[in-house]
C-alpha cells in the first residue's frame, strides 16, 4: 500500500516527475560514463603487455616510448641500430628479446615488423600467450599475420593478399604495390593493440623498402624475386626492443647499463613504472571530470528536491486526508523519501541503459581512434557501489522536502 501510494502520487504529477527523471538520468549517465571509462581505460592499458621486464628505444620520454612501442600511439624520435640490438640480445642476463619495427600501415592499422620470438614470448593480461584463431605465424618474407580486429573489419581471410602503405596515415598514396603480402594467420582476440596490428617479419620490412621510391617499381621483377628468396635480409635499424631477463634481480643493472650505453643514446623503461607515471599525469584530468560529473548529479538532485518541495503545497488536500485516516506526520516524511528513491532508481536504470547503448555504438570508434577497449558490462561490484552512493546522496538531499512534508502534516 505504501509503495502504491507513492507511485500513484508520482503518476499524478507525471509532467514534472518526467522532467526530474530526465535531468537525473542525464546526470547519472555522465557520472557512470566517467567512472566506467576511467576504470576500463586503466584495465585496457594495464593488460596490454605483461611479462616484459624492460622496453628499450631511442632516448625520449618514458611515456612516449611506452605509447608507441606497446600501444602503437605516436612516433619514435629515432631508431636503434641493428648492431646495438645484437649487443643487447647477446647479454648473458637477457633471456629473450622481441625486436619491433614500426612505420608502415594498412588502411589506418599499424604494421609491426618483428621476429618469430614475438609469438612465443609476447604475453598480455595475466601472462596470457598469443593464440591463433586460424592459420600460423609468418615463415616466408611476404607473409602477414593479422590481429583479430583487422581481419574482422577489413574482411580478410587466410590466403588473401594485401598491400602495405608507407607511413601511418589512415589514407596513404605511398603504397608498396609491387610487393603484395599474403595472409597466413589471424590472432585470436586479445582486447589489446595486438588486435589492431598487422605483423610481418623484419626481413619483410627491409624488403619492401629496398630501392623503394614513392610506389615506383625501381627494382623490377628480378629484385622482387630475389627479395622473396632471400630470407637473410638484415635490418639496418629497428624501433624498439622488448626484453625478458633471466633474473628479476638484474633488472636495474641492465636498466642502468642501457641508459648509459656509449655507442648511441638509448632509454630503457620498466613498463609498470612508466604506466604509473602516465596515470599520475592523468589524475588531474580524472579528478576534474569526476568533480564535474558530481556537480551535475548534485544539481539534478536539487532539482528533484525543488520539485518535491513545491509539490507539498499542491498536496494539501492529500495531506489532510492522510491525517484524517490516522496517518502520523512521519508517514508523509517516509512517503516523500520513497518517491525520491523511486525517481533515483528509475533514473539509474535509464542512465545505465543509455550508457550501455552508447558504449555499444561507439566502442569501435574508441578502439580505432584511441586504442581503448571498453567493456559494456556495467553490473560490476564497483558500479554497485556507485549506484548505492548515488541513491544514498539523493535520499540525503530529499530530507529537505521530506521535513517540509512532515511539518505540513503536523500543522494539519
Amino acid at each position: 500500500m505504501f509503495s502504491k501510494l507513492a507511485l500513484q502520487s508520482l503518476l499524478d504529477r507525471k509532467g514534472s516527475v518526467a522532467l526530474a527523471v530526465l535531468a537525473m538520468s542525464v546526470s547519472i549517465f555522465i557520472f557512470l560514463g566517467v567512472e566506467h571509462i576511467r576504470h576500463q581505460a586503466k584495465e585496457s592499458f594495464s593488460r596490454s603487455v605483461s611479462g616484459v621486464d624492460l622496453i628499450v628505444g631511442a632516448r625520449t620520454s618514458r611515456i612516449n616510448l611506452l605509447m608507441y612501442s606497446v600501444f602503437r600511439i605516436g612516433s619514435p624520435t629515432n631508431n636503434i641500430h641493428w648492431d646495438t640490438y645484437q649487443s643487447i640480445a647477446d647479454n648473458s642476463h637477457v633471456k629473450w628479446t622481441i625486436p619491433i619495427s614500426l612505420g608502415d600501415s594498412h588502411k589506418g592499422y599499424r604494421v609491426l615488423g618483428t621476429s618469430e620470438d614475438y609469438f612465443e614470448y609476447f604475453s598480455y593480461g595475466r601472462q596470457q600467450s598469443l593464440v591463433f584463431s586460424s592459420g600460423r605465424k609468418f615463415e616466408n618474407i611476404f607473409d602477414v599475420v593479422l590481429g583479430s580486429e583487422v581481419a574482422e573489419k577489413l574482411g580478410y581471410q587466410i590466403g588473401d593478399e594485401l598491400i602495405l602503405a608507407h607511413g601511418i596515415a589512415a589514407t596513404s598514396f605511398s603504397l608498396h604495390k609491387n610487393r603484395p603480402f599474403s595472409v597466413v594467420g589471424i590472432i585470436a582476440a586479445t582486447g589489446t593493440p595486438v588486435d589492431q596490428t598487422l605483423h610481418v617479419s623484419l626481413q619483410a620490412i627491409e624488403a619492401i623498402h629496398s630501392n623503394w621510391q614513392q610506389d615506383t617499381k625501381t627494382s623490377g621483377s628480378d629484385t622482387l624475386k630475389a627479395a622473396r628468396e632471400d630470407i637473410t635480409l638484415q635490418p639496418k635499424s629497428i624501433t624498439a626492443i622488448m626484453l625478458g631477463l633471466k633474473s628479476k634481480v638484474t633488472t636495474f643493472r641492465i636498466h642502468r647499463a642501457i641508459n648509459n650505453y656509449a655507442d648511441e643514446p638509448l632509454m630503457a623503461i620498466l613498463p609498470g613504472v612508466a604506466l604509473s607515471e602516465l596515470w599520475q599525469m592523468m589524475s588531474l584530468l580524472e579528478n576534474i571530470l569526476l568533480l564535474v560529473s558530481t556537480l551535475v548529479f548534485i544539481a539534478a538532485c536539487l532539482g528533484v528536491c525543488a520539485m518535491l518541495l513545491s509539490s507539498i503545497r499542491e498536496r494539501n488536500g492529500e495531506i489532510q486526508l492522510l491525517r484524517v485516516i490516522g496517518a502520523p506526520p512521519y508517514f508523509l516524511f517516509f512517503l516523500i523519501q520513497l518517491e525520491a528513491l523511486l525517481i533515483t532508481v528509475l533514473s539509474c536504470i535509464i542512465g545505465g541503459v543509455f550508457l550501455a547503448l552508447c558504449l555499444l555504438l561507439f566502442r569501435d570508434y574508441l578502439v580505432s581512434d584511441y586504442g581503448l577497449y571498453i567493456e559494456i558490462k556495467l553490473l560490476t561490484q564497483s558500479s554497485f557501489y556507485v549506484f548505492l552512493a548515488l541513491i544514498s546522496a539523493s535520499l540525503l538531499i530529499a530530507v529537505i522536502p521530506s521535513m517540509g512534508g512532515y511539518r505540513q502534516a503536523k500543522v494539519n
